[in-house]
């Protein structure tokens, strides 16, 4: 039951952490799976908690937060919880007002269009007053959840929030346009960046404090900005919210958590996000795992990468797949995961016969080793 208030140093003890060994490298007996959208539109006691509210407005209940963010534990045998929320928060604290929920129309009233369009934003905004309503969710739900698996606070990254707030993406991708401002205008497109990365520096440790065990930054639209953008500005930025979350935490007294980076379509890039302070490398389904295990190297974990329609076969082949995906990875320093998102189509049953599959032929390949 997701009612009732907590304080944060009143938590259960851990009964599963086998996600935040493989996060730090450490043995596991076997491999630990969640989900990219594991809490959401496929599972059908998503739309009868949620009814006819909207999507900002379930995203600001902590209640229902709760109850969203546990149906997929309760359901499958996943290894860890990730906070309903959005990446969007963000923008939205930093002053954009919002139209439509994300998938109904434009997001934002007024996106960003040119540099003097930087004036409307705050970014000494009240995080509390803003934000608030996602870490007194990630609370609750840390308690609610008993200690069964870890609870994953998220965030977007810079390059992607700066898109959705520049491009309005609900209103239809134009893949030119934030690149475009960010060569016609790169001291504003360094600004814009820079307030977005403190933004989510904020953001990640106050989730971290509220209970998160462990975080992920998703740049979702990373692939656009192809090498040389993303080198001169991206990387800088995910290297800083790495290592800037780190030290925060620990001139706090925090032991520092885990932390995820997922650069989806940024092939080019593996090899650099293994080395700029994040734990666990995800990647996506176009990535092949022997080739982005040698780019990596051995000092992260890498997390993914079953491609999200392989959900839509029959078992035999969902289990073929992922047996093959864990020989090309290997149980060790491996997080399973789709190569996105849970799509909304997806039959409840398949994420189940996934999340076992993992399990069962991860154990096997652990005793033939």
């Amino acid at each position: 039951m997701c009612s009732g208030k907590f304080s944060v140093n009143d938590f259960p003890p851990l009964q599963n952490d086998l996600i935040l060994r493989a996060a730090r490298g450490e043995q596991t007996e076997r491999v630990p799976v969640w989900l990219m959208r594991q809490a959401g539109r496929y599972l059908p006691e998503y739309g009868q908690a949620k009814g006819a509210r909207g999507f900002f407005e379930t995203c600001r209940n902590p209640q229902l937060v709760c109850e969203l963010t546990i149906q997929p534990i309760k359901r499958f045998a996943l290894d860890a919880a990730i906070i309903f929320s959005d990446i969007l928060v963000i923008p939205i604290a930093l002053g954009l007002k919002t139209a439509n929920d994300p998938g109904t129309g434009p997001v934002f009233e007024k996106p960003i269009q040119t540099p003097d369009d930087l004036a409307r934003l705050n970014p000494d905004f009240d995080i509390q007053q803003t934000l608030g309503y996602v870490y007194k969710a990630i609370t609750l739900t840390r308690k609610t959840l008993e200690g069964q698996v870890p609870l994953f606070g998220f965030s977007g990254a810079p390059w992607t929030l700066m898109k959705y707030m520049i491009e309005n993406l609900g209103a239809g991708p134009n893949p030119n346009k934030t690149r475009r401002f960010l060569v016609e205008f790169p001291e504003a497109g360094e600004k814009l960046l820079k307030i977005i990365t403190d933004a989510v520096i904020r953001h990640l440790v106050e989730q971290i404090k509220a209970g998160a065990q462990i975080v992920q930054v998703f740049d979702s639209l990373a692939g656009e900005m192809g090498p040389t953008l993303f080198t001169k500005y991206e990387l800088p930025c995910l290297r800083e919210i790495a290592y800037r979350v780190k030290d925060k935490l620990t001139t706090l007294g925090i032991t520092p958590v885990p932390m995820v980076v997922f650069a989806k379509d940024a092939h080019f890039a593996i090899e650099q996000l293994s080395s700029i302070g994040f734990d666990v490398v995800s990647l996506d389904w176009t990535m092949q795992p022997t080739h982005c295990r040698r780019l990596a190297g051995s000092s992260v974990t890498l997390q993914g990468n079953l491609d999200p329609v392989i959900l839509f076969t029959k078992e035999d082949e969902i289990r073929k797949e992922v047996k093959e995906m864990l020989q090309k990875f290997g149980t060790q320093r491996y997080i399973a995961n789709l190569g996105h998102g849970v799509m909304k189509e997806t039959n409840p049953d398949t994420v189940g016969i996934f999340v076992d599959a993992v399990h069962s032929l991860s154990e096997e390949i652990n005793k033939q080793s």
